[in-house]
């Protein structure tokens, strides 16, 4: 990459593909409908001059945080595994332990766009992140863009946590509608524990017809808002293949940030993810 800093998807997903457990693959994303393995990760890697990935929770399993962490054993392209594990329960302080002594176990997530409003506000959950924090391991925040408030409250009650928002936090790029997204982009980016990732855009855009141009507002307000050092780059694939190839994701981002000096670009493609999931 650049500055000898590997290139880095700093968010993709694999998963043995059924029915019952990926309900949310409708029939709009057929294409999905099969298994996505590391075979898999690792051409689409090389085809876009990435070095490494990071590997990202799907199902909110105890067995999938288990199997990711084996398929990263056997793939030294997975870089670290951002898992799933029962944040709010009362044992989750055992969990967690149990886990953490992986070191591929780089993060965890909880599928927060799918809970209610005020989710972010419950103390078993926030008690959780307390625990998250002794353990060093980031928090990836996946939110929609109108629980962006809640999560600012949330990452207040944590300074010392190191979070990561995924997904630009789903902007209505398909509505072309920015605010108040942006304002609550900039209060949330405040917070210097707070890293986000370009990733997820094109689905949140019109499958069929997004470009650079539609992209461009949204990717403008987060390089203000998070700056160079704190933004990285992941493909959310396959999600993404719904909407783009994997090689052309990557091409977009290259070609508009083509005009950012090398650090700069090391940063976006890279040093980023590595430091804040501490990759090895």
């Amino acid at each position: 990459m650049l500055a000898n800093t590997p290139a880095i998807d700093a968010h993709h997903h694999l998963w043995r593909y059924s029915p019952s457990e990926y309900a949310w693959i409708d029939d709009r994303m057929a294409a999905l409908r099969r298994d996505f393995l590391p075979a898999d990760l690792v051409v689409e890697l090389a085809n876009a001059g990435i070095d490494g990935a990071v590997t990202i929770q799907a199902r909110q399993t105890l067995e999938e945080t288990r199997w990711l962490l084996e398929l990263a054993r056997g793939c030294e392209a997975i870089r670290g595994v951002v898992g799933w594990a029962p944040i709010a329960a009362p044992d989750f302080e055992a969990s967690v332990d149990a886990f953490s002594i992986n070191p591929k176990l780089v993060g965890l997530r909880h599928i927060v766009q799918a809970e209610p409003d005020g989710f972010l506000d419950g103390p078993d959950f926030n008690r959780g992140i307390r625990e998250v924090r002794r353990t060093g391991l980031a928090y990836d925040l996946l939110i929609l863009e109108h629980q962006l408030q809640e999560a600012i409250r949330f990452v207040d009650r944590h300074p010392q946590q190191i979070f990561v928002l995924d997904h630009i936090a789903k902007p209505k790029i398909a509505a072309a509608e920015i605010e108040p997204w942006r304002t609550h982009i900039q209060e949330l980016s405040k917070r210097s524990n707070v890293c986000c990732k370009i990733s997820g855009m094109v689905t949140e855009a019109s499958w069929s017809k997004w470009s650079i141009e539609s992209l461009r507002p949204y990717l403008d307000a987060v390089v203000d808002a998070f700056e160079t050092d704190r933004l990285m780059i992941g493909s959310d694939w396959p999600v993404c293949l719904v909407a783009t190839s994997y090689v052309r994701w990557w091409q977009v981002l290259r070609e508009y940030f083509a005009a950012f000096s090398d650090d700069e670009r090391a940063d976006l493609f890279g040093a980023t993810a590595i430091k804040t999931y501490n990759l090895k």
